[in-house]
């Protein structure tokens, strides 16, 4: 995941419902609970840890059996307690006491309530980190462990930016659980191989079995809500490949190869776009694992991702700028979050005035600018005949005056003058340069060539003239885009004219 540009921008709840949500995940509320029991008697080791003939009293105390689930719960809670200044340890190792933080759980703000919960996460990913399936590793000698360690810890933190992007970056509030195989295979699998390799698979189903252990952990922080993986299939992946190896290899391999099978594998998360699967038609695809990011985990995410150097916007941070800083920043969202952010916008100005604003910063010739223009059109369809003198005052411009006519249009507004030719091809070279810009090669704006080509047979003899920055992109892209050869090679040879005609 590179750091170069945006992430999709995230909905995030208000910061005093994430605050309640922080104070109900069992490792914090395990933590004040533990910090509350702390004295003088409390037996601590010289890095703070409890000694382990305190941990079953401290099992006990949180309501835990004294097995090793609830002994390892328990040496959690307090290692949580102390990174995060709910426990003060004595100096001489002698004993504990609530620390200064505690009060701010129940008297403090919002933001000092997800200050602390932000450093129990960072806590639990740090140990989840170096977690395999048989516990924490031991710490180890410095060099090739911590290394090892190190490469551990860039893993899972990719694993969590993908899961991010693959959260935040659909049209929809809650887009679904996301499949452990393809997180796994988002990481491993390089995106310009067509099928995977039985080595790359193999590396994807180990990464599975260490991800199943690690999101168990990080399910109690509130970060995630986790389906692991169905204990039947480690099992039987173990079988299968009985002969073939032992220990994590040997237990995993099976694991990716099987979830492509049943529709959700590495070949299908080669890349991230294709790593949701919706509903699954044949109900197997879950016993693989599914992972969904809380809100409370979209909020810690984004934290972690802004102070590792990422640009993260949220939805309504552009509800306060000016429109140029509106249509310029929504470029890049998904429809649904610029439509969001739009709407916030427009709730904060009187119809005229805004409309006025937004046709000003639409105005431009750079690359950008047929974007933003898709996005003052969108803006303005929900504004109503309030805003109609602004429209009629940009009727001659030459960027503008068509869009204007087709809002006038579809407002009901009397007298609307038509179009010149010249207007009309104008601004449908700058809206298939919108979409192109906003979308790529996809689907829609195949059918948008397809439609266009069918209803005007002779496009291309004028299109090739249209005085716009962007007609000999345009038309190179219907070149590539139309599946009639005959009309593709017409395209191309239109875009050949276009690069050689002079523009203003």
């Amino acid at each position: 995941m590179s750091d170069s540009s945006p992430l999709p921008p995230v909905r995030l709840r208000t910061e005093a419902e994430l605050a309640r949500d922080a104070l109900a995940v069992p490792v914090l509320s395990r933590a004040v609970r533990l910090a509350r029991w702390a004295g003088p008697d409390t037996r601590v080791g010289a890095d703070g840890e409890l000694l382990d003939e305190q941990l079953p009293a401290a099992a006990t105390e949180l309501g835990l059996d004294a097995d090793a689930d609830g002994l390892s719960d328990a040496g959690e809670a307090w290692r949580v307690a102390v990174g995060v200044g709910l426990v003060d340890v004595a100096e001489d190792a002698g004993g504990a006491r609530a620390g200064a933080e505690l009060a701010l759980l129940t008297s403090g703000s919002p933001q000092d309530v997800l200050r602390l919960w932000l450093g129990a996460l960072d806590t639990v990913v740090a140990e989840a980190a170096v977690t395999g399936p048989d516990g924490l590793e031991d710490s180890g000698a410095p060099g090739a462990g911590a290394a090892e360690r190190a490469a551990e810890a860039e893993f899972l933190d990719g694993v969590l930016g993908n899961l991010y992007l693959l959260s935040v970056g659909g049209e929809e509030p809650d887009d679904g659980p996301v499949p452990l195989p393809a997180l796994a295979a988002s990481m491993i699998v390089p995106e310009d191989m067509p099928e995977p390799t039985d080595d790359v698979l193999e590396q994807v189903s180990q990464a599975m079995v260490r991800l199943d252990e690690q999101f168990r952990m990080l399910e109690p922080v509130g970060l995630v809500e986790f389906q692991p993986v169905d204990p039947a299939l480690l099992a039987e992946a173990e079988e299968e490949e009985e002969g073939e190896g032992e220990g994590e290899a040997a237990q995993g391999s099976g694991l990716a190869a099987g979830a492509a099978r049943s529709g959700d594998g590495a070949g299908a998360a080669s890349g991230a776009g294709a790593a949701r699967t919706g509903e699954p038609d044949d109900g197997d695809v879950t016993r693989y694992g599914m992972v969904r990011l809380t809100p409370l985990g979209r909020f810690g995410l984004r934290t972690r991702l802004l102070d590792a150097g990422y640009e993260a916007p949220v939805v309504g941070d552009l509800a306060d700028k000016g429109a140029d800083t509106l249509l310029s920043g929504t470029a890049g969202y998904p429809q649904a979050a610029a439509q969001e952010e739009i709407d916030q916008w427009l709730a904060r100005h009187e119809p005229l005035a805004g409309a006025r604003e937004l046709l000003a910063a639409a105005r431009g010739g750079d690359d950008g600018g047929p974007l933003r223009r898709l996005r003052c059109q969108q803006a303005l369809s929900l504004v109503g005949l309030d805003a109609e003198a602004a429209l009629r005052e940009v009727l001659d411009d030459a960027e503008l005056g068509g869009l204007a006519r087709v809002w006038l249009t579809e407002k009901g507004a009397r007298q609307v003058p038509p179009p010149s030719e010249a207007m009309v091809f104008w601004l449908t070279i700058d809206t298939l340069a919108a979409q192109l810009a906003a979308e790529g090669n996809s689907d829609e704006l195949q059918g948008l060539v397809e439609g266009l080509a069918a209803q005007h047979s002779g496009f291309f003899d004028t299109a090739w003239r249209v005085d716009h920055p962007a007609t000999t992109r345009v038309l190179e892209a219907m070149g590539r885009l139309h599946p009639d050869k005959r009309i593709a090679k017409e395209a191309r040879k239109a875009a050949f004219k276009a690069r050689s005609h002079p523009r203003t």
